[in-house]
């Protein structure tokens, strides 16, 4: 990372889904405040609005930041193309005062990037960027998300269906198996019939939508799974995830390919710490005067996908890996108030675990 430009066009970005607010100065020189349309011809007239001022101030280079966000990397690769060096910044890291939570505007938030990009290149100070993902990776995270949120959407759904027949006092019959098998689908079918258990018009029509829309989903799961499937076959995930789902207990197709392409580059991660710090499994701290080494919750930050589908894993590792259940108890205590601090652990270490092995597959290969 470059941490020092000479004579440059400073520019910070608040950028919105139309427009995109900037605070620009060339090198340690007055501000400028405008305002961009987030569009095609916003961005080129940005760009060209750049040049000119580099070229008015002869700053041979141009440097630009702004927050990431849900718009993606649009502007970013913009930018790169037209030979501009620009950051994208960690919203959570950006270092904020409680006046500047409460007087929060578009041009505060540019001048606040400005500034904070303008502290790195003329005063090497830090500057909290995030990992830019390879427009490859970008793509593959995009199916595996994809994928991720039918199982979400799904999840709702049977809530919805229990929900409602909680609310007609429609319990299925005692003996029968667990729910969702196939003997409840066909008992939850037969509630719409005239000959099946009683229950009123509009819950038949309610119950009837959601099994239309449970069936739907279910068959895109399958369609996504099967696309999944074939992206860990690719030979830029075949060996990592090869080596996940062989040697670790709880890991498969989804959780290997979710943790691959949130992770993206392995090598990235100096120590086990970094990682955990990536996912929110790294707790926080509160020390002051004498009281030190406070520590409290996982901070949560990062990438939660990755979390979610650690969680899961890691209940299902605990059932059929004896060595990781014992570590469990011991951290669990034997009191139910521990629980979740020996789950959250135990995520880490499936974390390390994955990380680890999937290096050290791809360096032996």
């Amino acid at each position: 990372m470059e941490k020092c430009i000479t004579k440059s066009v400073i520019c910070g970005m608040d950028v919105h889904e139309r427009t995109i607010k900037t605070c620009t100065a060339a090198h340690n020189g007055t501000t400028e405040v405008k305002t961009f349309l987030n569009s095609e011809e916003g961005r080129d007239s940005l760009i060209r609005y750049l040049r000119g001022v580099a070229k008015k101030h002869s700053c041979r280079k141009i440097a630009t930041a702004y927050e990431a966000c849900a718009l993606g990397f649009v502007l970013h690769d913009e930018l790169l193309n037209a030979g501009i060096v620009n950051f994208v910044l960690a919203p959570s890291l950006m270092r904020k005062s409680r006046k500047d939570v409460k007087r929060k505007t578009d041009e505060a938030d540019a001048r606040m990037i400005f500034e904070t990009l303008r502290g790195h290149l003329l005063a090497g100070n830090e500057l909290p960027t995030v990992w830019v993902p390879p427009p490859e990776l970008r793509e593959d995270r995009e199916v595996v998300r994809a994928r991720l949120e039918l199982g979400n959407k799904t999840t709702k759904i049977k809530e919805q269906i229990q929900m409602l027949l909680k609310k007609y006092g429609a319990r299925k019959p005692s003996g029968m198996a667990a729910a969702w098998t196939m003997v409840h689908r066909k008992w939850l079918h037969g509630l719409l019939t005239c000959g099946g258990p009683a229950l009123p018009p509009g819950g038949q029509i309610v119950l009837s939508s959601l099994l239309r829309q449970l069936a739907m989903l279910e068959r895109e799961i399958k369609t996504l799974d099967e696309a999944v499937e074939t992206l860990s076959r690719k030979p830029r995930y075949q060996v990592a995830y090869q080596a996940l789902v062989k040697q670790i207990k709880g890991v498969g197709l989804l959780t290997a390919m979710v943790f691959l392409t949130e992770i993206g580059d392995l090598n990235r991660f100096r120590n086990r710490r970094k990682l955990g710090a990536f996912l929110g499994l790294a707790p926080t701290s509160d020390e002051s005067g004498e009281v030190t080494d406070r520590k409290g919750h996982i901070n949560r930050s990062g990438a939660g996908r990755v979390r979610w589908v650690l969680c899961q894993a890691s209940w299902v590792r605990l059932q059929h890996d004896k060595a990781e259940s014992a570590v469990f108890e011991r951290i669990r205590k034997g009191t139910k108030k521990l629980t979740r601090v020996a789950q959250t652990a135990c995520m880490r270490r499936l974390a390390v675990l994955m990380w680890h092995t999937a290096k050290d597959a791809l360096a032996a290969a």
